[in-house]
């Protein structure tokens, strides 16, 4: 898929899918996403009073519990799905949170900021999705602060088996009909699995950050493999 159509079609998945995105990442994790990303934010330590831009943030989860974290801290959440983002405004609004987190939306293959900005820069769940995942880690990395935190919290490939052919059957077959009973939706939800065939390993997405030129570079397997975390740290020379 062409990275143009591919862009236009994720885009449309994602503002169908959007009432029902929270309820589908339950399925589609088995309800480990929440736990996911707890783990995630023990290994970033976010300090009090960091800043962090949250890539394809979607409802706001992640930008949420950032700021949480923070304390005082400004946060941006960047997403193309404005679907998406009027259900995180929601959240946000309903959390008192709206001082504090900024939502655009936005590309997240051309961030509107300058170099060195914040302390974090995240994606969840959003980098298989990118035209071109190369270019939104150099954006993510351009972005952060010297000594600032490149973190993904993607799916990813099991290696073990007989898991791996069973998440691979679960994912493939059964996924899908779920979307369709809960979310009344089957080609978006056969995309999501289609998303991650060509998506890099755990190992594969490592080498990357390191090409990139990001520091100490740690790759966690998460349920069997089934999510990755990845962190790497920009230079203190700002590579």
């Amino acid at each position: 898929m062409q990275s143009k159509s591919k862009e236009q079609h994720v885009h449309s998945v994602f503002e169908s899918i959007a009432p029902k995105y929270d309820l589908m990442n339950d399925l589609l994790s088995f309800r480990r996403h929440k736990a996911w990303r707890s783990f995630t934010m023990r290994k970033m330590d976010v300090k009090p009073g960091a800043t962090a831009i949250d890539l394809c943030c979607g409802t706001c989860d992640w930008t949420i519990a950032l700021a949480r974290t923070s304390g005082t801290g400004k946060m941006v959440g960047l997403d193309f799905s404005q679907n998406m983002l009027e259900i995180g405004r929601q959240k946000i609004d309903r959390d008192g949170l709206g001082e504090r987190i900024s939502l655009i939306h936005g590309n997240a293959m051309e961030l509107p900021f300058e170099d060195d900005r914040f302390d974090y820069a995240t994606i969840g769940f959003g980098l298989r999705n990118v035209p071109d995942l190369k270019q939104v880690l150099k954006e993510m990395q351009r972005v952060v602060k010297p000594g600032g935190q490149v973190v993904c919290l993607e799916l990813s490939k099991p290696i073990w088996q007989p898991f791996k052919s069973v998440y691979y059957f679960y994912f493939e077959r059964i996924l899908p009909m779920l979307g369709r009973l809960f979310a009344k939706r089957y080609e978006q939800y056969k995309w999501l699995p289609e998303s991650l065939k060509a998506f890099p390993d755990l190992n594969q997405l490592a080498e990357i950050y390191r090409e990139l030129g990001l520091r100490n570079v740690r790759a966690y397997p998460l349920t069997g493999g089934i999510a990755a975390l990845h962190i790497g740290t920009k230079g203190t020379d700002g590579v």
